[in-house]
Order: C-alpha cells, then structure tokens, then sequence
C-alpha cells in the first residue's frame, strides 16, 4: 500500500471517529424538547470537577452520584465542590427563576464547560441523565476503559417533561423479586427520566408485604409463586429502603393491594375474609366453620373474591392501607379493582365506594384500574386505562383523570411476535415498533390531552421468572414508552411517533445496554449498533 493512500485511510478513519463523537447528542432517549448541537467537545480529565450552587444536601448527593456514575469506567475523581471561580468545570446550579417547572432543566456543553441548571433539584436529576448519555457508551461499564477519550459534544438542550406522570409497573405477587433487582430496575427508570414505580405487592399467587397485624398474609400467603417456587416478601425495613432509594432518583413508589379480586393469597391466610363456608374439624369436638382455600399457583384469573359484606374485611382494608400508607410518603395507594369476576356489581361499586373511604382516611388518594370507573369516583381518583376505554371515559366524565396502560401497547409482558420465548399474547403481540409508535392524546375516543396525567409500563410477571427474564421483556420497550410520557412528537406532519428516525437512535444504545449487563432482545426491525 503507498504512503499517499495509507495516509488517506488513516484521515478518512479519524473524520469517521470525529464525525460518530459529534453525533452523541442526536441518540438522546428520551428526545429533549430543545437542541442545537454546537462546535467542538468538551473533555473530562483529573482537573475535572463538579460544582454545586447552592450547597445543600440534595445537590451534593446529586453531584456525588453523577461522579460515582461516571468513576468506575474513567477512573477520574470528578471531585464535588461548591462553586469556584474556575470555569474549565461540570457545574450544577438550581436557578429559581426558571420556567421549566419541576423536573425540566437547561444544559450548555461547549469545549470550556458544562453548565447545567434548573429550578428544582428533580430537573438537576433529570439533567444529569442526560449528561451520561451524551459521553461515549463505554461511560456506562463498571469497570475502567482503557484508550476512551471522554468527551461531551458541544450542545444546548433545553428540556422538560410532556407528561407529568411516566412510571412503570412491576408485579412481583406471581414471581417475586428480591430488593437487589427492584433496585436495578429503579436505575434504569431513572436513565431513561421516569418518575413513578408502581410496585404490584399482592395476587393470588402471593403476599409479598409485611403487614404486622396481619402476620400469616407473608407466612402462608408469601410462601409460594406461580409454578410452585418458593415466593418471598418483604419486611417492612426493605420496604422503606426501597423508596427511600427510589425517592433520591426523583421517583415515587405507588404500592397496589389488589382487591377485591386477585386476592387468593389473603384467602388462604385468612379464612374469615372468605364469604362461603365450610365446616372443618381442628381437634376431636372442636369443629369450625370456615372455608379455607388452598394456597394457588396456576394463572388463571378472575375466581376470588374478599368478601364484600363482612365489617372484618373493611378492618382486614383498614388495617394493610393504615400500615402502608405510614410508610409511604408518595400521595397515591393503589387498590387494584380489575377483573373482579367473581363479586356481583352491585358488591363490586359498594366494595370500591368505601375502600376509597379508607384510603383517603389515612391521607393517600386512589387509584384503580379503569374497572373502579363503575362506582362513584373521589375527585383526585385517578382511574388506570389497560382495557376498557368505556370505562375510562366514564372516569373523565366523574372529572378523574387517567393513567393510560393500553395492553396492545404499554404491557411487557406481551411477547414481541410468535418466536418469542417469553410472555403471553392474549392482548397482542407487540414489537418494539408497536410499543412506540402511538400517541397517547389521540388513542381513544373521549379521553383527550387535559384528561390524561401521564403513562405507565406494566410488566406482569407469569412467565417472568429471572432476572434475564425481565431483561428480555422490558428492554428495549421501556425506553420508547419513557419518550412517550417524556418528549413531544417527534413527526409534526403527522402528529405521531417518527419511528423510523426513533430507531436510529435506539440502535445506538445497544452499546450502551450491553455495557450496564441488559440482556436485551435484539429486534430485526432495528439496525443495531454493535460497537
């Protein structure tokens, strides 16, 4: 090879190298509202530091955990500090005077510094995210990468949030999982800016929380999962952990006893919640009439039932949301309501009408799946459309606003098509292009803009047993559905999702999956990147 044409190789490479680093601001999930891309790069080495304007106690711990995040792979310190006069810096600031509500932020990259501000330390949060999707992928590993260059292209963002509400749902009542992956799956909620964790703690296939006056709902009732396991729960101390750590990442837990239906696991511990009875013999001239249904572990639905006409299940109600609710300091408890088949309406509306009662007794607001819609709904119920937009609508029209989960859209626990390992199909099959490309404002009639609070994932859990399980079901999907409730539309023509300019940017986290350790399903329909 001549020297003339080696040295054309080698400079056509390094504009490749250049040309890729300056497009890390264009591979932003969620997509910011506004961005304008700049000159040049600006480049962390020991010199680096942050600092914080003012110095309080959530700025500090959000600077520290930009630098822990950014350490294991660099190796720099990133040194926290209160503001300095030098400007060659990462410097977080809370600006009072800013417009972009609570969670929106301002970022301006330039070679010189980093500069991000925002009027709440949430906004600094979300900020912060988006500074580690713009260094290179290799940011994301827990280990150091050697021969990196770590640099942030040149840009100015200016960002906030379409909707104020973009959680994600985990079920752990049919497969439990342990703190370590609750935990895990906070983080990931938190790259990609959502706000809400909505965590499933009971099924008739298990009781996975403490409820000290009510011991035997863990022991017996948190004694199994689908298929026979073990199960598992949570005490109380692993409980307030959890949402202390989801709080530090801006995220609220919203707890869900689903009831009156999909309440087995309550049955089987208590018998005296049970409506029917039957006569059993404990000790010889001792005999009971209870009904004591065995403990289950299939996934069917639909076949329980609290027992609506007893005082001792509005006590039972009372009790579990009084223990929660002290340990929750989010507004909202959730009391499930769906696919109560086996309660006759009329139980049904008198059930939900007085468990509202109770929930808002101990300060909370509630929140339902869209079945709650047939009773008489509170002013601040927000009802959770999965199924039946009917319902959701007559929400509305009670003046509730509403959560859209639309199953042939938003659940995760739908397989992507008929090869898929994993998952049901009942609603439908959802490929990642399905999961994104829809609209929330114009999904269903009768439910518009101002009716709608936000979004939410929900992964049910049949067939989801490990952690790679979950991997494979929630990733990449999470990702399009937290750009729905984060971003705009990103096609104005139409008015909808532009998934063909989505995907470009979602093959470019691949990298970035695989350096966090996310076993993610590799869809055909997007190019990824692989290095």
């Amino acid at each position: 090879m001549s020297r003339s044409l080696l040295f054309v190789l080698i400079t056509l490479s390094l504009f490749s190298c250049v040309e890729k680093k300056n497009e890390a601001h264009l591979y932003l999930i969620p997509k910011p509202q506004e961005m304008k891309p700049g000159d040049g790069f600006f480049q962390l080495n020991e010199s680096v530091q942050i600092s914080i304007e003012p110095e309080t106690d959530e700025t500090k711990f959000i600077a520290n955990y930009l630098a822990d995040k950014i350490k294991p792979a660099t190796g720099l310190p990133l040194q926290v500090v209160a503001k300095t006069a030098s400007e060659k810096n990462i410097s977080l600031q809370l600006n009072p005077n800013s417009q972009l509500g609570e969670e929106g932020y301002e970022l301006m990259v330039t070679p010189e510094a980093v500069k991000l501000s925002a009027a709440k330390p949430a906004g600094l949060f979300r900020g912060v995210q988006t500074i580690r999707q713009l260094l290179p992928p290799a940011a994301e590993s827990s280990s150091i990468q050697s021969n990196v260059t770590w640099t942030l292209p040149a840009c100015a963002i200016r960002d906030f949030p379409n909707y104020a509400w973009r959680g994600f749902m985990l079920d752990v009542g049919r497969h439990f999982f342990g703190v370590d992956e609750v935990k895990r799956l906070l983080d990931e909620m938190a790259y990609y800016k959502m706000n809400v964790f909505h965590w499933g703690l009971s099924n008739d296939q298990g009781w996975r929380i403490e409820i000290k006056s009510w011991p035997k709902l863990t022991e017996v009732g948190g004694s199994t999962q689908v298929g026979g396991g073990k199960g598992g729960f949570y005490t109380q101390e692993q409980y307030k952990d959890v949402v202390k750590y989801a709080a530090e990442r801006y995220i609220t837990v919203v707890p869900e006893i689903d009831m009156p239906g999909h309440t087995n696991a309550a049955l089987a511990s208590y018998p005296e919640l049970n409506c029917s009875e039957q006569t059993i013999r404990l000790t010889p001239g001792n005999e009971v009439k209870r009904k004591v249904p065995g403990l289950y572990t299939g996934i069917e639905v639909g076949f329980s039932t609290l027992c609506t006409s007893k005082e001792s299940t509005y006590k039972f109600i009372d009790d579990v949301v009084r223990e929660l609710a002290e340990m929750t300091p989010g507004s909202y408890l959730h009391i499930g309501g769906d696919e109560s088949r086996a309660t006759k309406k009329e139980d049904y509306i008198l059930f939900i009408n007085k468990v509202q009662q109770i929930v808002t007794s101990h300060g909370k607001k509630v929140i339902g799946w869209d079945e709650v819609a047939l009773a008489t709904l509170q002013p601040s119920m927000l009802a959770q459309v999965w199924a039946n937009a009917a319902n959701g609508k007559k929400a509305v029209e009670q003046g509730a606003k509403v959560i859209l989960s639309p199953a042939k859209k938003m659940y995760l626990d739908m397989s992507y098509d008929s090869t898929s390992k994993l998952g049901l199909h009942w609603a439908a099959y959802v490929e990642v292009d399905s999961a994104y490309a829809w609209e929330p404002s114009t999904l269903l009639n009768g439910i518009s803009r101002e009716n709608i609070l936000g979004i939410e994932s929900a992964l049910w859990t049949e067939t989801i047993q490990t952690r790679s399980d979950i991997d494979y079901m929630v990733f990449p999907r999470l990702a399009g559905h937290a750009e729905i409730g984060w971003s705009a539309t990103t096609d104005e023509k139409t008015g909808s999702r532009n998934w063909e300019e989505y995907k470009i940017r979602l093959a470019n986290h691949a990298p970035r999956f695989k350096a966090r350790g996310i076993q993610f399903y590799e869809s055909k329909l997007v190019p990824w990147v692989k290095e």
